[in-house]
């Protein structure tokens, strides 16, 4: 990567190289288990003109989504989330009847399915087909499209401009971060609202949430560095919020730029913080590296010790950022038998890269392990309590970020 997508700067500054590795959503049939598997470099990097972190673009949208392995109806606690976030809204903004809400990568509907519960007018714009036909089915109204501004002046034309634009976890998504804010631009009326959820890049760094970093994910933002994304498009950051989610997130609330107005106070405090953090200057990236390898030394030495005492170890959970992991520490199946799975789709494939079978979650009661890896860290409390029942057999969760934890799960 020889210059900023977002500033065009060739002023770029290494942050961590993880290797290379396949994308992580590319799970594997058992046929595919004897074909070549393509990787790519894995280097994340920062602009040092206007701080936005990113990678090379090696793989494109469409080689990911077109076809996808996440649904978002899986997470018990995202569905909650969602659901939380269109009772606010709709009180915040007033909408009703007569309100049309646009969510950009809709996925399977977990979230415009309460929009359409509340009686308001919606449309999903998610480019993958499976998931796309999965969210119809359960009857939101949803257009198989990746969005950029023809596809977002299409929308317009035919629908109308819509009072609120969702985009929840897809900014990162994405290497045409101009392309694509134009397209929220299109969509959004023009005293309306762009809602965004997007991991923030200072806990990234304070927690050492590197998993977190893999193909699918183009950029990593700050609030400063997201304030110049959004003003690439015409619009301007008026309040943030600071979410649990995905291990520490922000929500972007912006508008067009001519009638967004000041800033709010929580808007102020949190630059206050990224630039206490370094994140403002390339020092606060200088120990993240170390950082990171430290967690690699420290998963490997507890599975080769636990191997080498006769202990089991197996993974919950097939996330994205599990396989970052998993590749970056290279564990395979001598370490890690298999990890199971709520997404039926993963069920008898292989993670990428690793090929570690994925099974279904009743398995791990079957076996009766010693150990169950988390994998998706960031649902903690959740599985806490799903995996509750591995107390029966003295069973304990091992939790890899930020450091490994060992926790004893209560009966």
């Amino acid at each position: 990567m020889t210059h900023c997508r977002l500033c065009g700067s060739e002023a770029m500054a290494s942050v961590v190289d993880l290797g290379a590795t396949p994308p992580c959503e590319s799970f594997l049939a058992a046929d595919q288990l004897d074909r070549p598997e393509p990787a790519y470099p894995l280097h994340l990097r920062v602009c040092a003109d206007c701080r936005l972190a990113q990678i090379p673009p090696l793989i494109t949208p469409e080689d990911t989504f077109s076809e996808y392995a996440y649904f978002s109806s899986y997470s018990t606690s995202w569905v909650e989330h969602a659901r939380t976030f269109v009772t606010d809204a709709a009180a915040r903004l007033e909408l009703g009847a007569g309100s049309f809400v646009v969510e950009v990568a809709s996925n399977d509907g977990y979230l415009l399915k309460h929009v359409v519960d509340r009686g308001i007018r919606c449309l999903g714009i998610e480019p993958s087909v499976n998931v796309g036909a999965a969210a119809r089915e359960a009857g939101v109204p949803t257009l198989t499209a990746f969005l950029d501004p023809d596809t977002g002046a299409g929308v317009r034309a035919e629908h109308g401009p819509a009072d609120l634009v969702v985009a929840n976890n897809v900014y990162a998504h994405i290497p045409d971060v101009v392309g694509f804010t134009r397209g929220l631009r299109a969509l959004v009326a023009d005293d309306g609202w762009v809602s965004v959820e997007v991991q923030h890049l200072l806990t990234l760094i304070e927690e050492n949430q590197y998993d977190t970093i893999y193909h699918e994910h183009f950029q990593y933002y700050t609030v400063a560095s997201a304030t110049r994304a959004l003003a690439s498009g015409g619009l301007a950051l008026v309040d943030v919020e600071l979410l649990p989610t995905h291990g520490g997130s922000i929500r972007l609330w912006a508008r067009p730029a001519e009638v967004a107005g000041e800033p709010s106070r929580r808007v102020a405090e949190v630059l206050d913080r990224e630039k206490s953090a370094g994140l403002q200057e390339l020092s606060g990236y200088a120990q993240f590296s170390a950082r990171v390898a430290k967690v690699r030394r420290d998963l490997l030495r507890f599975l080769i010790d636990a191997a080498e005492r006769g202990e089991t170890v197996v993974g919950y959970g097939a996330p994205g950022k599990g396989n970052t992991l998993l590749n970056h520490c290279g564990i395979r199946p001598d370490l890690l038998p298999y990890t199971v799975d709520r997404n039926p789709y993963k069920h008898g494939r292989f993670t990428p890269g690793t090929r570690i079978p994925i099974l279904p979650p009743e398995r791990i009661a079957a076996d009766r392990p010693d150990y169950v890896l988390v994998l998706p860290w960031n649902l903690r409390a959740e599985l806490t309590e799903q995996l509750s029942y591995v107390h029966e057999w003295g069973g304990r969760l091992v939790f890899p970020i930020p450091e490994l934890s060992i926790v004893e799960v209560g009966a």
